[in-house]
């Protein structure tokens, strides 16, 4: 390309991965191995953006690997850590107060390095996992959300604020959960993923509903 004079698009956006070079870095667990035998092992969270009218509305979720349950998220006019704590506090009203075992997946954004998320996940038992930097490999899981929903094919006009967003994401996310059908759950959505498997292993856990 470049003996040919030609140059790839550089797409201009908004940068929401931010690492603070002063905070301690946590080992990647998961190494791209994107895989668990049951709900609780493994969640990634990601944080993404969308521009509307009145600003940009900044969305952070927070998805269980093993079911592609979506266990919290949050729509916020700003990034900072607060708004990722609310989705934090989403996952735990609706999965439990301790869930041993559980490793929580981010990219190394100042949000996700900070002693109050660290903290926050220690609370409930959950081990922090800090993905290699510039690998987006790990946005897998979390981007059909902008394909399905922000630039869906039934869009034709930019988003008019952040509560537009909010509301959008609202319905978006009960719908996935409850109907869109997974290719990798062999063809189920997720909350009946979860169902077999705790009818199947005779837990007593309590799937709660979402807004």
């Amino acid at each position: 390309m470049r003996g040919q004079g030609i140059e790839g698009a550089r797409r201009k956006g908004v940068r929401t991965t931010k690492a603070d070079p002063a905070a301690a870095r946590h080992p990647d667990l998961v190494n791209r191995d994107f895989t668990a035998i049951a709900p609780n092992q493994l969640w990634v969270t990601d944080l993404t953006y969308v521009p509307t009218w009145a600003g940009v509305a900044y969305i952070c979720s927070i998805t269980d690997v093993y079911s592609r349950m979506i266990v919290g998220w949050r729509v916020a006019p700003h990034m900072r850590t607060e708004m990722v704590l609310d989705g934090i506090e989403m996952a735990r009203w609706s999965r439990g107060t301790t869930i041993t075992g559980l490793r929580c997946h981010s990219d190394a954004g100042s949000q996700f390095t900070s002693l109050r998320y660290g903290e926050r996940l220690a609370e409930i038992g959950a081990t922090l996992s800090i993905r290699t930097v510039a690998d987006s490999y790990d946005n897998a899981l979390s981007g059909y959300y902008k394909a399905e929903l922000i630039r869906g094919p039934v869009r034709s006009t930019p988003w008019k604020s952040v509560e537009d967003v909010e509301l959008a994401t609202l319905g978006w996310v009960h719908w996935h959960k409850t109907a869109r059908l997974h290719g990798y759950l062999g063809d189920v959505p997720p909350a009946e993923f979860e169902t077999t498997f705790y009818a199947t292993h005779g837990s007593d856990q309590t799937l709660v509903e979402i807004p």
